[in-house]
C-alpha cells in the first residue's frame, strides 16, 4: 500500500430532485460507469476552493466556495492505486449550465432523479457519499488559516 494519502473532492449539484452525473471515459475498470465532478486538491487549496475548480473545469459552472455544505466525509482503500480522503459537498446553488468540457475524460452527463439512482451504474466509492447525502447524514466541518474566498 502507498505510503500517502490523496484527498478527493467530489461536487454533488442538485436541480429539482434530481442530481448531476458524469459518465467516465478511458479504458480502467471505472470507464462508462457514473460519477459526479470531482478531482484531486492541488497544492495551496482548501477542499471548498478544489471543489468549486474542479466544478468549473469539468462542468463549466461557477460556485463561491461558501455555497458548498460538506454532507460526507470517507476514507478508502482499493479505488485506485493509493488510498484517498473523500470529502463530498453539496451546491444547491451555481452560476451557468453544466456542460461536459472534459470530453476527452467524460462520455457524458446527465442529470438523474434522485428516486432513481439505485438503477444507475454508479462507481462504489462515489456511491458511499451519494447514499449518504440522500439519508440526510449531516457532518461537522471546518476550515483554519486558508484565505477568505472571493464572492461569486
Amino acid at each position: 500500500m502507498a505510503d500517502r494519502h490523496l484527498i478527493d473532492v467530489h461536487v454533488l449539484l442538485t436541480r429539482d430532485d434530481r442530481l448531476l452525473l458524469t459518465r467516465r471515459g478511458g479504458n480502467n475498470e471505472f470507464a462508462g460507469r457514473w460519477h459526479m465532478p470531482s478531482g484531486k486538491l492541488d497544492a495551496g487549496e482548501s477542499i471548498t476552493m478544489a471543489a468549486a475548480r474542479e466544478a468549473f473545469e469539468e462542468v463549466g459552472v461557477t460556485i463561491n466556495p461558501t455555497d458548498f455544505r460538506v454532507v460526507h466525509i470517507t476514507h478508502v482503500a482499493g479505488s485506485g492505486p493509493e488510498p484517498r480522503l473523500g470529502v463530498f459537498l453539496h451546491a444547491a446553488r451555481w452560476l451557468g449550465e453544466p456542460t461536459n468540457r472534459e470530453p476527452e475524460k467524460c462520455l457524458a452527463l446527465d442529470w438523474f432523479p434522485v428516486d432513481q439512482l439505485h438503477t444507475v451504474d454508479v462507481i462504489e466509492y462515489p456511491a458511499v457519499g451519494i447514499q449518504a447525502f440522500l439519508a440526510g447524514d449531516s457532518v461537522s466541518f471546518s476550515e483554519h488559516g486558508w484565505p477568505v474566498p472571493a464572492t461569486v
